[in-house]
Formats: C-alpha cells, structure tokens, sequence
C-alpha cells in the first residue's frame, strides 16, 4: 500500500510538472509570431516598471501594480484580449534594455518621448503632458527655483534619477557633472536632500507631489515658485507614453486605436484621478510621431 501510494505521490507530481512546463512552453512565442499574435493567443503581456509613483508601482498594502501607466495598459491591452498583465520591475535606465532584450514587451512606466529615445524604441501616443518640479528643503536655503539657478550655482547641487530627462535637461541647460547626483530611483533622491547630499531633487511635479505627499516631513517642500527649462527657446512640457520594440509595428497600431478611443473620456479620467491626473495634463492633439519628427528636426 505504501508503494502504491509512493507511486501515485510521484505521478501527481510528475503530471504537475509537465503541465506547468507545457505552461511556460505554451506562452513562448511560436515560430514566426508576432509580439501581439502571441499576446492575444496566451491573453498575456509583460510590462517593465521602475517602482515611481505615481506612474507605474507595487502598492505594499494591495500588493497590486498600479499607477497611471499600468492602470491604463490593463484598460487597453483588455480591449485587445489580453487580460493577464505581469509587471517586471527594472531599474528606469534599464527599460529600454529589457525591452529590446525582449525582457518585456511593453514599457509601462510614463516613460517621457524623447529624441534619443526616439531612436531606439517605438512610442505610442503620449497619454499626458506635464512640467517639472523640484524638491528642496524647507526655506529653500539656496533659493533654487529652476535648472538655470543651479548652473548659475556653483555650490549648488542637483539630484535626479539614472535613466530620467531630468538629467539632459540639467545638461542642457548647463549645469556642470560635477554638479548632479544621480540616484536609483525618486525615494533614494529623496533622501539624499535630506542628508544634504543634493540641494534639490529634479522630477516632474506629479512625481515630486506624491513623494512629499507620502514622505510627510517638515524638513522638505516643493519649489515654489518654479519655472520649467526652455531649451533652444521652447519651455519643456514631458510626454509620457507606452514604449514598444520598433519591430512590433501591428501591437503598436492596435495599442493606439484603442488609446485614441480611450484618452479623455469619462472612463479615462475616474481611472487615473486618483494618481493626481486631470484633463490639465491631457496630452491634446499631440502625437508620438510629431514629437519624434520634431526632435529628430531640433537635432
């Protein structure tokens, strides 16, 4: 009996395995299958995050990846039939990595558009437009209240995050390396102002609203008044966007039908309100392709 038992013990088991190996296997892409033939055939999806609220994050109480980005990718990719959506945690800088390595398959993380990474991925339709901010501490001891006054500050010092615009805008603006800090991810710069590592911390003014929000210290405020960069004489607004592989042309197209029917509707705005969004940052008319093409123009 005790055999016998043994035996059924390992035939479970065994029947286990194989069908969480005929699992895996089932969701590996077929010779000649598309990114999003895949996707629709396993109704599953990969997307990268970069743990910043409030665009993409694991909320610790629900346990739930939430946030703008991905809120809106399960509202979308659901359209398309795909109801299973896997968050991948990656470092920002990473993301384009990951997703060329085909780590992911989608970049969920309210990624900016931007010039240089115009050239390595493909951008859908930007789903909101916002500026920058900084975080300081309380009384603002160095009067910073724009990139411009950091370059015009040689003891100035300026944190952002690996992989952010923040940083080519400091650049571009002029402040000096030797000048920046660059962090990890928001919550590391946030503690290096108050350790006085950095004088300010650069991100956009949602990203810097959530995290004194949660952050609830006397020692930090927000820059008040701030004035956000003007490069070769435009004021920069970021748009945030999905990022894909430049190959997955038919995901793209079909992410973006469904998008372009969702943004700004009634629906669109209860979904991301309670990350801070309101038709202020609605993107408009404005289109990944335009941006790409203009940066590509600016040089």
């Amino acid at each position: 009996m005790e055999r016998q038992n043994l035996f059924l013990a390992l035939l479970v088991c065994g029947l286990i395995f194989l069908a969480a190996g005929c699992a895996k296997s089932d969701r590996a892409a077929r010779p000649g299958e598309s990114t999003l033939d895949r996707m629709v055939r396993t109704g599953a999806v990969k997307i990268g995050y970069a743990n910043e609220a409030p665009y993409a994050y694991m909320d610790r109480e629900t346990g739930r990846l939430t946030g703008e980005a991905p809120e809106i990718a399960r509202e979308i990719l659901g359209k398309m039939g795909v109801e299973q959506v896997e968050g991948v945690l990656t470092e920002f800088g990473s993301l384009i990595p990951a997703l060329q390595a085909k780590k992911i398959d989608v970049i969920a993380a309210g990624m900016y558009i931007t010039a240089p990474r115009c050239k390595e991925i493909a951008f859908s339709n930007p789903t909101y437009g916002i500026g920058e901010a900084f975080i300081v501490k309380s009384g603002n001891p160095r009067g910073l209240h724009s990139y411009e006054d950091v370059a015009n500050n040689p003891e100035a010092l300026l944190g952002v995050v690996a992989g952010t615009v923040e940083r080519g805008y400091a650049r571009d603006i002029g402040v000096p390396d030797d000048q920046i800090t660059v962090f990890p991810d928001p919550p590391s710069a946030l503690a290096g102002v108050l350790a006085g590592r950095v004088d300010a911390f650069a991100g956009t003014s949602l990203t810097v609203q959530d995290l004194l929000m949660k952050a609830e210290s006397d020692e930090l405020e927000q820059a008040d008044p701030f004035e956000d960069p003007v490069i070769d004489g435009e004021t920069i607004r970021g748009c945030g966007a999905f990022g894909f592989r430049k190959s997955d042309t038919q995901l793209l197209e079909a992410f973006n039908k469904e998008l372009a029917n969702f943004l700004g509707t009634p629906e669109h705005l209860d979904l991301v309100r309670p990350f801070g969004f309101t038709e202020d940052q609605l993107p408009g008319e404005v289109t990944a392709e335009g941006i790409c093409q203009a940066a590509e123009e600016g040089g």
